[in-house]
Parts: C-alpha cells; sequence; structure tokens
C-alpha cells in the first residue's frame, strides 16, 4: 500500500492534466486548418513510457481517441523499443491499422528524456483535411481499400536526434492536397510537443521522481478501483442491443451493429462478433476504433472515473477478425470515425440502457454528416475543406434532447459559418433547426440541423458521408425514434438525391449548385402521452413541431 499524501496526489494529477490541456490549446491556436483549430479535432496526452498506457489526456480532446492514441504510442513502441529512443526523436504515423482511426487523423509522439533517461512519451493527434485521397477532403465513400484514401505512415521518425526528415516530408506533403496548409498543421503538432516537452521539464523540476511514478501508479489504481466500483452496481448478466448503418456506400444492404455485453462480477465483456463481416467500402472500423467506441459510451455513464489505463483494465472484446469491426488490411476505412463509431457508441449505449435503465439517454443522431469540397478558384487557389453538421441528441429522464448537438466521438464543434465562408468559395443559404425532426416521447429528443449551402463561383466536388437515411436513433422507455436522415442534392437547377441516400462521391458543382443537409433528430424518452401541455405549447411556440414531411420540401 502506497502511503501518498493526498493533497500531493490531487497537485500531481492536477499538474499532468494542465501539461495536457495546454499542448491542446497549442494545437488549436496555431493549426491552420478550422476542423483542427476551429472544431477541436484533436487531443494530446502523457504516455507511459514502458508500456506506452495513457497516463493522462486533455479535457478538450476528442473522446474517439480516448484509447486510440495508446494504441498508437504502443504500436510506435513495438516498432521502435525504449531502448533504441533518444533525445531529440519525433516520430509520426496516421496507419489505420497500426493503433489508428482513418488515414486523416495525423499523430506525432516524442519521448522525453530527463538526465538522459527516458521518463514519457508525448503525444497528440489532429486531423488533417486531406492527406491525399481520391476525394478532397479524405471521406472517399467509394473507395475499395486503404491505398484509396490517402498517404499512409507507419510509425517512423520525422525528426531523428533533432534533425528532420526532410527527404519523408517532402514526398509526403507532394502527396497531398494544399500541401502548405499540411505544413502548417504538421508544425502546429510538432509545437505542441515542444511545450509539453518543456512544462514536463518545469514539472520534474517541481517534484522527486519517486514520489510522481508513485502517484502516477496510484492514480491507475484508483481509476481501475473506481471503475470496478460502477460496474459491480450493474446485476450480472448480458445485455444485447442491435442497430444498423445504410449501406457501405457501394452495395445495398444494411450493416448490423450487434453489441453484447456480459457483465460478471466486476469485468465487463463486450462480444461484437454478431456484427456484419467487413465490407467492401469505407465502414470498416479498425480494432482500436471499435475498442474506443464502446469505452466511449462506457464513460457516458460513468463519466465520474478519471481517464487513464486503469479505467480500460475491467474490460474485455471479442471482435473476430474479417468482421467490420475489425477488419483485415488492406480494407477501406475512412468513414470509420464519424459514421461506424458512432453507430458502436449508440448501440453501445443502447445495451447498456438495458444494464442501467434510467441512467441512459435516448438514441442521438449518430452521424457526422461529413461535407467535404475541393477544387481550385482564381482568388482562392486550390482548396480542401471538411465541414461537420451536428444534429439531436436524445431525450432522457430528466429532460429534453440537446438541438444541434455534437457527435458523441467528438465533442468537436460546428466550424464557424463565417471562417468557412472565407477559406473556401462556398455560402452557407441557410442554417437552422430543422422542425419536426425530434423523436416525441415525454421528454422529446433534440431537433436536428438544416443546412444549405452552395458554390459561388468557380468549379469544385462535394463528397458527402454520412448515414442513419433508413433507421432513425431509438427512443426509449416508450418515447419514439428521430426523424431519419434526409439530404439534398441540387446541379443545374434541380433537386436530386443520392442513390445511396447518405452517401455520394465528388459530385462536380458549377457556381449555383450545392446541397442541403438535414440531419436526424434524436430519439424521444418514455411515454409521449405523459409530456406536458405546457412543453407542448413551448415546443408549438418554438416551431419544433412542423411534420418532417414538411420540413423535406
Amino acid at each position: 500500500m502506497r502511503n501518498i499524501d493526498p493533497t500531493t496526489l490531487a497537485v500531481i494529477r492536477g499538474a499532468l492534466e494542465q501539461i495536457a490541456d495546454e499542448m491542446d490549446t497549442v494545437l488549436s491556436t496555431s493549426a491552420f486548418s478550422p476542423i483542427i483549430s476551429d472544431a477541436w479535432d484533436r487531443a494530446s496526452g502523457i504516455f507511459h513510457p514502458r508500456t506506452g498506457e495513457v497516463i493522462v489526456q486533455g479535457q478538450t480532446g476528442l473522446p474517439i481517441f480516448i484509447i486510440v492514441m495508446q494504441h498508437t504510442v504502443q504500436h510506435v513502441l513495438q516498432d521502435h523499443p525504449p531502448e533504441t529512443m533518444k533525445p531529440g526523436d519525433v516520430f509520426i504515423v496516421n496507419d489505420p491499422y497500426r493503433g489508428g482511426t482513418h488515414t486523416m487523423d495525423v499523430k506525432f509522439v516524442r519521448p522525453f528524456f530527463r538526465d538522459g533517461e527516458l521518463k514519457a512519451l508525448l503525444a497528440n493527434t489532429g486531423h488533417w483535411p486531406d492527406v491525399g485521397s481520391m476525394t478532397p477532403g479524405g471521406f472517399t465513400t467509394t473507395a475499395t481499400d486503404v491505398y484509396q484514401e490517402g498517404f499512409r505512415i507507419p510509425p517512423v521518425k520525422i525528426y531523428d536526434g533533432g534533425e528532420f526528415n526532410q527527404i519523408l516530408a517532402d514526398v509526403m506533403f507532394h502527396n497531398m492536397r494544399v500541401a502548405d496548409d499540411r505544413r502548417g498543421d504538421m508544425a502546429a503538432q510538432l509545437n505542441s510537443l515542444e511545450m509539453g516537452n518543456k512544462r514536463l521539464h518545469e514539472f520534474f523540476d517541481r517534484f522527486d521522481e519517486d514520489t510522481i511514478f508513485a502517484c502516477i501508479d496510484e492514480l491507475k489504481d484508483r481509476s481501475e478501483k473506481l471503475m470496478r466500483e460502477r460496474i459491480a452496481e450493474i446485476p450480472d448478466g448480458t445485455y444485447q442491443f442491435v442497430d444498423y448503418m445504410d449501406s457501405d456506400g457501394l452495395d445495398e444492404g444494411r450493416l448490423k451493429i450487434d453489441v453484447k455485453m456480459i457483465v460478471k462480477d466486476t469485468d465487463i465483456t463486450f462480444d461484437l462478433s454478431g456484427s456484419s463481416p467487413e465490407c467492401r467500402g469505407p465502414f470498416n472500423s479498425p480494432y482500436s476504433n471499435t475498442v474506443t467506441g464502446t469505452m466511449i459510451a462506457v464513460k457516458h455513464v460513468f463519466w465520474d472515473v478519471p481517464i487513464n489505463s486503469g479505467c480500460f483494465e475491467p474490460f474485455n472484446w471479442i471482435i473476430p477478425e474479417g468482421s467490420m469491426l475489425n477488419p483485415r488490411e488492406p480494407r477501406p476505412v475512412s468513414g470509420t470515425t464519424t459514421e461506424s463509431c458512432n453507430m458502436i457508441v449508440s448501440t453501445t449505449l443502447g445495451a447498456l440502457a438495458q444494464a442501467v435503465p434510467g441512467r441512459v439517454p435516448a438514441g442521438y443522431f449518430a452521424t457526422g454528416s461529413n461535407v467535404c469540397l475541393g477544387g481550385t478558384h482564381p482568388g482562392y487557389g486550390e482548396y480542401a475543406t471538411l465541414l461537420l453538421v451536428g444534429g439531436g441528441m436524445g431525450g432522457n429522464p430528466d429532460g429534453d434532447g440537446l438541438n444541434n448537438g455534437c457527435p458523441a466521438v467528438g465533442g468537436s464543434r460546428n466550424g464557424s459559418i463565417e471562417i468557412t465562408e472565407q477559406s473556401v468559395p462556398f455560402l452557407y443559404t441557410k442554417y437552422g433547426l430543422r422542425e419536426g425532426s425530434a423523436g416525441d416521447g415525454e421528454f422529446r429528443g433534440g431537433l436536428g440541423v438544416e443546412a444549405a449551402l452552395q458554390l459561388r463561383e468557380g468549379e469544385g466536388y462535394l463528397t458527402f458521408l454520412g448515414d442513419r437515411g433508413t433507421i432513425g436513433p431509438y427512443g426509449l422507455e416508450g418515447g419514439e425514434p428521430g426523424a431519419t436522415a434526409d439530404h439534398a442534392f441540387h446541379t443545374g437547377g434541380e433537386y436530386w438525391q443520392a442513390p445511396h441516400r447518405t452517401k455520394i462521391d465528388r459530385v462536380y458543382l458549377r457556381p449555383g449548385d450545392g446541397m442541403v443537409v438535414r440531419t436526424p433528430g434524436g430519439g424521444g424518452y418514455g411515454d409521449p402521452a405523459k409530456r406536458s401541455s405546457k412543453a407542448r405549447a413551448a415546443d408549438s411556440r418554438r416551431g419544433y413541431l412542423a411534420a418532417a414531411a414538411d420540413a423535406a420540401e
């Protein structure tokens, strides 16, 4: 039993969290891409020098990196053991099959040395809007292998003992659109690591090394203990929930997400073996991404358990290789973060709703609704960007769902309309709540979003990658499902829908062409007959009750 003063433990934990938070701040304020700087699609953390386990991650980092970054760091350690590392090394990796998500999430890992000894690993990730895929913006809905999804980098050194690998950088950026912006994003991530390195030196100046690592071990043990206490509150048994994605973008037929949550004492096993086999399109989910999806759901329920490797200890996973949730290389995976992982989170929450009734909201919109824009323009030059659109969150036992929420995998914000219109030649003609999209219930779901945009000048390409076009977010305890997605494209003065409803690749646009994004509303919670007359009057006064069919016109 460690004899650690509680005050010292709290101070050290707070100091480590502050370092990770400051790394995130540096990354956001210096990145070139709005998806990082404005939408906060990034994360930073500090990791164990031998095991690669997460010690702490920034509090505003995306939830999808809750365990992915640990797996990434562990893959770096597999290829580059600690004894081979030296001061000044920095590794870069974006390979989805080496602890990653999709190729657009680019991660950097920097060893932290103190008096010549490796004491920690610093890491961050940022979503680069383009890494050279066949589609501007990276979300390639028709990809049939990972090679079509952009430049793929295994764990290699971008800095070797302080010497920059210019050849690697030249090859990378020669294969990416808007290369100067990508260089800016890389510089931001490297600056973030430099700040983390500086702050860690200051941290080690303040505290005794033995005390630091004793506290790190204690924090891990406490996190595990607290998570096991929460699991012990759940009756032993198997809790199952099944949901479906629209299609893989290439072949007709829904994709099945089947989560069996097996609770025994203080352990949980997630068995996902009933899910669909790996698919031809880009909605396969690498193992790390799938595991993270289940843990995001758990953390939404047991939010008070601190994030470090200890909170993962009570969990096991059964995910057969060759399923869409553990695909074999080189299956395509670009849609895995905003679509497949969102559905894993939502389905896992459905299983948790059975295990801990009254503590889980109804289904949320569970799709990123990614709008990828790319092209060339005399005034803008070459451009490639990504827009995310929010949706309705589920109603819950305490109230209505949030309108225009962010995906559970993210916490990332809707990007600024003004910044978008200044950085690419597109104009928003509408951005508002989608009336009639909320699932009815004693506590209704939140409303989705209706957003319309069009090309102002020049020519360009639009790719859309989303889901929830056939099955709306589920209701709970008698609540009704939210409205399905209902998107429309307009070219040459005519409106039309994509063959796969929520997925289409590289629509050619001329001035005035564009699309209308209509995202799902959240599911309702509880019997609609129990909704108060006051709440219904407020919905009517706010214009929330128009029929979904009318809103789609």
